[in-house]
């Protein structure tokens, strides 16, 4: 069976890599057109299904589009394939993220975000909430339970300051808007650096920001999307061997979301200089500075509502059901089995080490693509063990499978490396 798999797989990409670019687009904006489309038929969220519904026409059209050029002699058909990125972008991600900041809907994450940034502003702490005895202390009146915790490291609640300077949740100041321009700026400077194929640049793109994986998240939530944009730096700066930048781009990322972590763990393997030497206490002590900066006057102040609200609530484990949880194994075996949620990710980081240092050891010295790979299949694990995660995590994986097989060509062992400059 797994013989199988494995050829049915190779099938397919030979397949789709025989494919001309413009049909392999058509092809995935068809495919984003039908999600959409499907989101809107089934979400009973506002947010997502007015996403649905008002992204299905320039999906549609992009798919059009890239099927009537790909059946003609196109001569600057990377241009072409840019015109529709841009049609895309703005269709399905600028349109319905104006329309819904000015109709204050959203997934509760952006609600999140801007009472966080109104307490910043004002120097007050945004973790108030928390369990005790199993009862949540310090709710915040009038919002559900969850909404009363701030899952995020201190540096997330600068998205929601604009609006708390303003007294405004909405229209530009929204913590949408802002995290979107600063993830599409900072996508473009790290496309820009990555040394890559102009083609793979554009699957890349596609990926984090046009497709459903990235305009979906734009438009209803996006507190994930600055945190893929900054990892996208950080693989860039890894590639040309510019340890200060990943360090830096690392650092942010890791202040604001514990996702990032993995990846700043995992940049610690691979970091080199131009010379093939190691620099993991470069990118290390860039992460730790600006993560300890950023984190520890908050966390000093209120010990036990940081712990609640950045580790306890989203694996789960504050007394409070999340919205997150997703029905996936993980939450499915904690529901059945409720004292599995203490012990379920501990047995898994275990035995998920274990491998991964099997792993490391058995193809030392880890080129920067391996590194990717690997840490796909730990977000797809983590992913799939959590007690209280959602299904749109899986934008971690995917985006990190993209750039592992993008960055292939380019990955060499240190004894390789030749100047990479």
């Amino acid at each position: 069976m797994l013989a199988v798999s494995f050829r049915a797989r190779e099938r397919f990409m030979a397949w789709w890599t025989s494919l001309r670019a413009l049909t392999g687009d058509g092809l995935l904006y068809l495919l984003a057109a039908a999600f959409a489309l499907a989101l809107g038929e089934t979400s009973s969220q506002p947010a997502q299904w007015q996403w649905g519904y008002l992204a299905v026409g320039p999906y549609v059209f992009a798919a059009l589009v890239a099927f009537l050029l790909a059946r003609r002699v196109v001569r600057r058909e990377h241009a072409a394939r840019l015109v529709l990125l841009v049609v895309v972008m703005i269709g399905a991600i600028g349109v319905p993220l104006g329309l819904e900041a000015h109709w204050r809907h959203a997934q509760p994450e952006a609600g999140v975000i801007t009472r966080a940034g109104q307490f910043i502003s004002k120097g007050e702490d945004p973790y108030r909430a928390y369990d005790h005895d199993g009862h949540l202390v310090n709710a915040i009146p009038g919002a559900p339970a969850f909404e009363s915790f701030f899952p995020y490291f201190p540096l997330m609640g600068v998205f929601g300051l604009p609006s708390a300077e303003s007294h405004k949740g909405e229209g530009l100041t929204d913590p949408r808007i802002i995290m979107t321009l600063m993830s599409i700026i900072v996508s473009g400077w790290a496309l820009f650096l990555l040394r890559v194929t102009r083609k793979q640049k554009i699957r890349v793109a596609q990926l984090l920001v046009a497709l459903p994986t990235g305009a979906l998240f734009f438009s209803t939530g996006g507190d994930d999307m600055p945190i893929l944009a900054l990892l996208l730096l950080a693989v860039a700066a890894l590639q040309r061997r510019q340890s200060n930048l990943a360090g830096i781009s690392l650092g942010l990322a890791a202040a604001m979301k514990l996702t990032a972590w993995p990846m700043a763990a995992g940049a610690l393997l691979v970091a080199r200089d131009r010379e093939g030497r190691s620099t993991w206490k470069k990118v290390l002590a860039w992460v730790a500075a600006i993560v300890i900066v950023t984190t520890v006057p908050f966390a000093v102040r209120q010990p036990l509502a940081f712990m609640s609200n950045v580790f306890a609530f989203p694996l789960g484990l504050a007394g409070v059901k999340s919205p997150a949880a997703s029905a996936l194994p993980g939450h499915i075996l904690t529901t059945w089995l409720p004292v599995l949620g203490h012990v379920l990710a501990p047995v898994s980081f275990l035995i998920g080490g274990y491998f991964a240092t099997k792993y490391i050891r058995r193809h030392w010295p880890l080129t920067l693509s391996k590194m990717l790979g690997l840490l796909a299949i730990v977000f797809l694990g983590l992913i799939c063990v959590a007690s209280a995660t959602r299904v749109g995590y899986v934008i971690y994986p995917l985006n990190l499978w993209l750039w592992s097989s993008v960055t292939k060509d380019a990955s060499v062992p240190a004894e390789e490396l030749v100047a990479a400059a």
